[in-house]
């Protein structure tokens, strides 16, 4: 039945994206160069995926609390939790190495912005990069107030909070009991939630899509056709890269976590929102096989830290702007720039438009005309798309090897369960037997 359910919404999902694209043509057609109104009527379509992003961000916080607490509580064992930390750690400083060399290969072997003779000084294209401040990230990090951190969906602040107060009920070990049930009941109600919620995910699908269409309409992606091709061509082979690492390490069941995850892809990609996809891929996790106290520890830190998708679209953009204006930038300078980038990418997770951001405190650092972020936000948010759903990608793939690692990936749930047969004879038994088939399901 949650197969078919799955599948359903899915259909639901693609069904809006079609919808939206079909009406935000159709619109944008109709208002004619109106920007002013193209800008009204996409907002008021736009509404529709804005409340179901309110929905999602009112779910996230008490849902990484009650599964980061409950998981390290249940784990038991500190060692074990710096050794999963250390593990993903490792995992997401190679999958970011990878990802920027990528991008920074494919808009070599391109050279999407060669031909454009853009002039310096192009207006209106300031980005606010102050919030690049290491010191400043780096004291973010450390909340001072956990009810503030959860008020303002500071991710990482949540669960270093989340850390201490695992490993603490597991210290106090009886006493803690009644607060990690209660961590427990929690969780339960926001999936709870989550399923609610999702139902109004084609919904918000369709007004993202028919918003940006409407605004921008379908010439944008004939303008700048190139550099959207080429990049999704360099995110696709990151794609393989990581579907490859991932067999490796599972084997043939990655292409069963491939099944699992598609739904959280399409709506991360469809909303261009790690957060949307956050509540639906702990749920298709579980039904992998990934213990909860592994993908509410590994899960959290990689959307802070894994962003695979944000590196390269960042490492992509900045060498493109540099082109775009003819500017030759050394091979020695672009490995410099990827390093740059290797480090200041970690701190972007709760900043609005980050890529742009990251990409513009890089411009500004080499001496590259930080105005050509102007050129990129054309079409930034059908990038955004693709990067989004790379970030989604490369935390599930990461989660379900970290945990294969440890040895703990446990057998999938069954696509469908059959109702369990009670025995012929007394009606005791077949009580009996109901339950032991129930025992057994939840094993």
């Amino acid at each position: 039945m949650a197969q078919v359910k799955t599948r359903r919404l899915t259909q639901f999902i693609l069904f809006g994206m079609v919808a939206g694209l079909i009406t935000g043509t159709v619109a944008n057609q109709m208002i004619g160069g109106d920007a002013e109104q193209a800008k009204n009527v996409a907002d008021y379509f736009h509404l529709l995926a804005d409340i179901f992003l309110h929905l999602i961000k009112m779910i996230i916080a008490p849902l990484v609390f009650g599964t980061l607490v409950t998981g390290i509580a249940h784990m038991g064992d500190s060692a074990a939790l710096g050794r999963i930390g250390g593990r993903a750690i490792g995992w997401f400083v190679i999958a970011s190495l990878i990802s920027l060399s990528i991008g920074l290969i494919f808009v070599n072997l391109f050279q999407p912005g060669v031909g454009l003779n853009m002039a310096l000084a192009t207006p209106d294209a300031a980005v606010d990069t102050k919030a690049l401040n290491f010191r400043d990230f780096v004291l973010h990090i450390f909340p001072t107030s956990i009810i503030d951190a959860m008020a303002s969906n500071s991710i990482l602040q949540i669960v270093v909070f989340a850390v201490f107060a695992g490993v603490a009920l597991t210290a106090i070990g009886e006493r803690g009991k009644p607060l990690v049930t209660a961590t427990e009941a929690l969780v339960e109600l926001m999936l709870q939630i989550t399923a609610y919620v999702m139902r109004f995910a084609p919904v918000a699908v369709f007004g993202a899509i028919a918003a940006v269409i409407t605004k921008q309409g379908l010439g944008v992606l004939k303008t700048f056709g190139a550099l959207v091709g080429e990049f999704y061509l360099a995110l696709s082979t990151l794609w393989l890269l990581l579907g490859i690492a991932g067999f490796l390490v599972l084997g043939r069941r990655i292409f069963r976590l491939a099944r699992y995850i598609r739904e959280p892809l399409l709506i991360a990609f469809s909303t261009a929102s790690s957060e949307s996809a956050y509540p639906k891929m702990l749920e298709q996790l579980d039904r992998f096989g990934v213990p909860r106290r592994i993908s509410s520890f590994v899960l959290p830190l990689g959307y802070s830290f894994n962003l695979d998708g944000s590196m390269m679209s960042a490492a992509f953009a900045t060498i493109f702007i540099a082109q775009a204006y003819g500017i030759d930038v050394p091979i020695g300078t672009q490995i410099t720039i990827l390093l740059v980038l290797m480090v200041t990418s970690k701190g972007i997770a709760a900043v609005p438009r980050a890529s742009l951001v990251v990409v513009a405190a890089t411009l500004a650092q080499f001496n590259l005309p930080v105005e050509g972020v102007a050129l990129v936000l054309a079409v930034d948010h059908f990038m955004d798309m693709g990067r989004t759903a790379t970030n989604v990608l490369g935390n599930a793939i990461a989660t379900s090897v970290i945990t294969k690692w440890e040895g703990m990936l446990e057998v999938e749930e069954p696509d469908t369960i059959e109702p369990p047969r009670a025995p012929a004879h007394t009606a005791a038994g077949g009580l009996a037997g109901l339950e032991l088939d129930e025992d057994m399901l939840r094993k």
